[in-house]
């Protein structure tokens, strides 16, 4: 799965060469506000309507999608958010509206759907830098570091996602959260290779106080398999893991691990959906 090729300006875990930066400055600003929902009877107009998790993630997706430009090269997230982004820029390639699009899909499911709609395929191998991506996330903390992965897809989208020019977010408000790590029930994925993963998972334990380790498990009871035939555990912390980049230093210095799901510093654009409305975090230039 590892492509041989590699953007000039980018190392592999750049963030494990610095400190960990300070929360980068973001500016907030309201898009637009939810769309008008029409009531099918009377008795339906007196009683407020609360947007689903589904509308308000299509929401965002549809906003992401207004930054597609044609000609772009774009790289195609996974999941229930990322779905719909797809969905969009089908649409516009059909309509015309969109030319010369080239997906970079972050997942075998994403690569069949894309397909489905017409959208071209690649891969890194041929377009080793990517104009855009855009993707969804399970975390998004105040500095726009990320969660994500608890899909299944983390490596390639993190391959991909750190190969591009711009990483556009896009999540419905649940997903805020105050540290990385710190949602209740909700673990922290990680990507090892099946042999000893009982092993690597111990040493995975034993990196932070209080922390379980699960395996994976897919919906036949068998080990959950990524596209990439390895195992996902899944990480439940029982306290603040502190400086992520350390947090994540220690964890790619474990033999077996292949990947994990925390996305420092990659996010350029955050696209939040809520009740009241988009909202649209930037990072801050350097």
């Amino acid at each position: 799965m590892a492509s041989a090729i590699s953007p000039p300006h980018q190392q592999q875990h750049p963030h494990l060469l610095r400190p960990s930066p300070p929360p980068p400055e973001t500016t907030t600003t309201s898009m637009i506000e939810p769309p008008p929902i029409s009531s099918s009877s009377s008795s339906e107009t007196s009683t407020p309507h609360h947007l689903t998790q589904d509308e308000l993630k299509k929401m965002a997706a549809y906003k992401a999608v207004e930054l597609v430009k044609s000609g772009m090269i774009l790289g195609l997230g996974t999941g229930s958010t990322s779905y719909y982004a797809v969905n969009r820029i089908g649409e516009l390639l059909k309509n015309g509206t969109l030319k010369n699009i080239i997906g970079i899909p972050t997942s075998l499911k994403t690569k069949q759907q894309a397909i489905s709609l017409g959208i071209p395929i690649s891969d890194l191998d041929s377009h080793p830098v990517l104009d855009l991506s855009i993707d969804g996330a399970d975390e998004v903390d105040p500095g726009l570091n990320l969660v994500k992965g608890r899909g299944g897809s983390l490596l390639r989208e993190k391959m991909i996602e750190g190969a591009s020019k711009k990483l556009v977010v896009i999540v419905d408000e649940t997903k805020l959260v105050e540290k990385l790590g710190s949602s209740t029930g909700l673990a922290m994925p990680v990507e090892v290779v099946p042999f000893c993963w009982g092993y690597t998972a111990e040493c995975l334990k034993r990196l932070f106080n209080g922390c379980e380790v699960k395996l994976r498990i897919g919906g036949d009871g068998k080990p959950f398999k990524t596209d990439n035939e390895n195992y996902i555990v899944e990480m439940y912390f029982g306290e603040d893991i502190g400086d992520l980049n350390v947090a994540s230093d220690k964890m790619h210095r474990i033999v077996g691990v292949v990947e994990h799901g925390m996305f420092i510093d990659m996010a350029t654009t955050v696209i939040v959906a809520g009740e009241r409305g988009i909202t649209v975090k930037h990072k801050a230039s350097s």
